[in-house]
């Protein structure tokens, strides 16, 4: 019995469900790439898995961007956010490209969408495949121990906060972010490693949806951990092509061969 002074955890999002093609075989996920203009590593191998991988389908779990101030910022077609989209709606010709906000880039809106070509996901969604059920979100709604950051997170996604935020010009918005960001680092630091999800709160999320795979990411740890028996959730791996070793994981999907974790470049088959 939880203790009376426990504080209650939040109540369960319903989950979104996604209706997946009876033809996929091969679908892959991926999340913390942070892609910025400053880091082009990272951004090339993003654009060659994009464009190369044998998957039906991507799902791209948020924090794709470092920072995203504003739809706004596409209005300049050299801007390095208008670039990134313009190869991604190029990309989502040929092969579905899904997109779920992270705590990086939650302000991405629907200028976003449709000049990505992105199909729209909510945190958290659900689908089933090959006989099973899993549930996506990003991760960092779950990270309940982790006080400040909801407090933040609670704000932040208001109709008030966000226009009074988009009201302001863009070289404002970036600095604030540029500090936000910096925060944020300072805080990882001191603690010394990034909010764990709460274990109770995963579980009551699987069971909403009736599914028993969270697969997650915001974290930067990958790993797979048993929540109870029949129920686990999957952390994704980050992105860092200059780091040492380099971090450049996919999540993979295959109806036959079930859920695997590979580099980038990926084994074709």
């Amino acid at each position: 019995m939880p203790h009376p002074d426990a504080p209650a955890l939040p109540s369960v999002p319903a989950a979104f469900e996604l209706q997946v093609p009876a033809e996929w075989q091969r679908i892959e996920f991926i999340s913390d790439l942070h892609l910025q203009a400053g880091e082009p590593r990272t951004v090339a191998a993003w654009l060659d898995y994009l464009t190369h991988t044998t998957a039906d389908a991507v799902f791209m779990l948020g924090d794709l961007f470092e920072v995203w101030i504003g739809d706004d910022v596409l209005d300049d077609a050299q801007s390095f956010e208008a670039r990134c989209c313009e190869r991604m709606r190029a990309i989502a010709r040929h092969k579905a490209l899904f997109f779920m906000q992270g705590n990086r880039d939650f302000l991405t809106g629907p200028a976003f969408a449709e000049r990505s070509g992105c199909t729209w996901l909510s945190d958290p969604t659900a689908f089933e495949f090959a006989g099973q059920r899993y549930l996506l979100s990003h991760g960092d709604a779950l990270c309940l121990d982790d006080t400040d950051y909801q407090r933040f997170r609670a704000m932040a996604r208001t109709a008030a906060w966000q226009d009074a935020f988009l009201r302001q010009p863009i070289e404002a918005r970036r600095a604030q972010a540029r500090g936000m960001r910096d925060q944020s680092h300072s805080h990882q630091r001191a603690a010394m490693v990034y909010a764990e999800l709460d274990r109770q709160a995963s579980l009551d999320w699987l069971q909403a949806a009736r599914a028993t795979t969270l697969i997650h990411g915001h974290t930067h740890r990958p790993a797979d951990h048993e929540l109870a028996p029949g129920m686990r959730r999957i952390v994704l791996s980050d992105w860092d092509l200059d780091a040492t070793p380099a971090r450049a994981q996919v999540l993979r999907l295959d109806r036959l061969q079930g859920l695997q974790r590979l580099p980038w470049p990926c084994p074709a088959a």
